[in-house]
């Protein structure tokens, strides 16, 4: 047996997860994925007005909470099988576009960008030499000297003055760090910028729907935004120039920064093209409804298993019972009474914490299984299930992503390397740019629909007696979510998440199969077992966000990991 490696926590996430590699020879043999917090929302839930579900599931989370939003109202709308109003649908889809844009301008930079970039190789950076680099990959108006020389100065005066502030304890001067020094320069100073545009993307959110985080616009049957083009005190054409607005303004930056030094830094690193895989089985679900009943879609979505695109299966519409019905979700080693893998809608969500152990139970993460199957979710696989299917616009943007790559290294990569951990950082970009584009998109067909006149943003639910059941699937920043419903006599019988890191992040099953993350680990190197920036670089990359994958610490205060330094 190897030497076992604890992070705990993983930091740059959200929520508390607990990585456990084994380590042999410099490569990671084994490892386990645990979420340490317990959730009871769906417990919360039982007898409420399914109405009022959404309220509550938005707290699932602080950061993820427009998705949970949005696949709650679809769950108890499927479950009536209602249509919303046109109008309802796309400004949903404005909402969702800025919550996405918001989210993967953060990922990278804000979240994962220090895994690749070392801050204090700045100072040995010519903001000449950057200057020129970067000018010849985008036209993006703030390359200029100053900003890269204003940026390494600020830069210089933080290590002058020993407290590094946001970039304390990084793994710095790392032997897996291999971007050149001017590099480094443009992907730090793109990385402040970077802090200007999520918070200007995130205004279409707070415009839209009455703030940000948790929206306060959503109802069951559409939205509570008043339409009164006349009317300031309703949404107007001058609300809606200035969603306008900020959408051109995000746009120059996610096409001309984000995709571009995505895949600039990507050229240095091709060789974790070749880490970070798993067992390539991938979900997305389609996104961005384009009618009332949720059978067109802009965005497109299916299955792929083995990495086989070419056998890629659609996933149609909100029915869809090829979705429906291939749903479980395993407990055989989490934190649950019993050992079961049912369907959501006959779960339960019962917690029994007893203490860690590897071949035993060891996480508060539900095991989603699809088919039987583990699945990655995630923008990979929605590029890859798009691409698959012949979506024009994702082909367009990983056309330019190639190109970009080629541009750097010389090197014209393969489709099948974004099979891997750098290929999740690609996807990620190249669904932004896909995702701003159909926004502008929406933004028209909401301005042409209003001009004919249609005003329309709500039709009222009728809850009948009995019992009923729905579900209602979002693609999430992080990938596929769906919500879980059971309605009897107009009340909440049962409730389930089954969300886009619990699919990622989930444990073994009962047949031993690992988990995305879990898989996605072995064979990835090891250069320091003190440092093992590795593991971050292959975790981060999926975007971990536990607070709504996993179901409070342990209230006895027991230890639970050992703790490392990481940002």
């Amino acid at each position: 047996m190897g030497q076992i490696l604890t992070i705990d926590p993983i930091t740059r996430i959200e929520g508390h997860l607990k990585i456990d590699v084994e380590v042999d020879n410099g490569k990671i043999t084994n490892a386990w994925s645990s979420g340490q917090m317990f959730r009871g929302i769906e417990i919360i839930l039982q007898g409420r007005d399914p109405r009022e579900a959404w309220i509550f599931t938005q707290r699932l989370c602080g950061v993820c909470t427009t998705v949970h939003a949005i696949a709650s109202v679809r769950a108890v709308e499927n479950a009536l099988k209602m249509e919303i109003p046109l109008n309802a649908q796309l400004i949903r889809n404005l909402i969702i576009a800025g919550h996405t844009m918001h989210d993967h301008i953060v990922h990278f930079y804000h979240l994962s960008a220090l895994d690749w970039v070392d801050v204090t190789q700045v100072l040995q950076a010519n903001p000449k030499n950057a200057a020129n680099l970067a000018q010849t990959l985008s036209p993006w108006q703030r390359n200029t000297v100053h900003e890269f020389q204003a940026v390494k100065d600020k830069v210089k005066a933080v290590v002058d003055s020993g407290q590094l502030g946001i970039f304390s304890n990084g793994y710095w001067g790392h032997s897996a760090m291999k971007l050149p020094p001017d590099i480094n320069l443009i992907a730090v100073t793109h990385y402040l910028q970077a802090l200007e545009y999520q918070r200007m993307i995130n205004d279409c959110v707070g415009l839209l729907g009455a703030k940000t985080p948790h929206i306060q616009n959503l109802a069951v049957g559409g939205v509570a935004n008043a339409i009164n083009l006349d009317d300031q005190t309703a949404l107007n054409m001058t609300t809606l120039l200035r969603v306008k607005h900020l959408l051109d303004e995000v746009q120059q930056f996610i096409n001309q920064v984000y995709l571009i030094d995505v895949c600039a830094v990507g050229s240095f690193y091709l060789d974790w093209a070749g880490y970070g895989a798993g067992d390539m089985n991938y979900l997305a679900v389609p996104e961005f409804p384009t009618d009332t009943k949720g059978e067109k879609f802009d965005m497109l979505g299916g299955t792929i298993f083995k990495g086989d695109i070419g056998g890629a299966t659609a996933i149609k519409n909100f029915n869809d019972p090829y979705f429906r019905d291939n749903v479980q979700e395993s407990i055989a080693h989490s934190w649950y009474d019993g050992d079961w893998q049912k369907h959501p809608f006959e779960e339960t969500t019962e917690p029994k914490y007893t203490g860690f152990d590897r071949n035993g139970n060891y996480s508060y993460v539900k095991a989603p299984r699809f088919k039987g199957k583990p699945m990655q979710v995630g923008p990979l696989a929605q590029v890859l299930t798009s691409y698959a299917v012949g979506d024009k616009m994702t082909q367009k943007y990983v056309g330019v992503a190639v190109d970009t790559i080629k541009a750097v290294s010389g090197k014209k990569i393969p489709l099948a390397a974004l099979h891997s951990t750098i290929g999740r950082h690609a996807a990620r970009a190249i669904r932004c740019a896909v995702v701003n584009e159909m926004a502008m998109s929406h933004w028209n067909m909401l301005v042409e629909n209003l001009s004919k006149g249609d005003t329309e943003y709500f039709n009222k639910p009728v809850f009948p007696q009995g019992e009923i059941q729905g579900f209602g699937f979002h693609e999430a920043p992080r990938g596929t979510l769906s919500h879980w419903v059971v309605i009897n006599d107009g009340k909440i019988k049962n409730y389930q998440c089954v969300v886009p890191s619990t699919w990622n992040a989930g444990p073994r099953d009962a047949e031993g199969q690992k988990g995305p993350y879990e898989a996605s680990l072995i064979g990835n190197p090891i250069a320091d077992s003190k440092r093992p920036l590795e593991v971050l670089r292959t975790i981060h990359s999926f975007d971990p966000c536990l607070a709504c994958a996993i179901h409070a610490f342990d209230p006895e205060g027991n230890e639970l990991g050992v703790a490392e330094t990481n940002i």
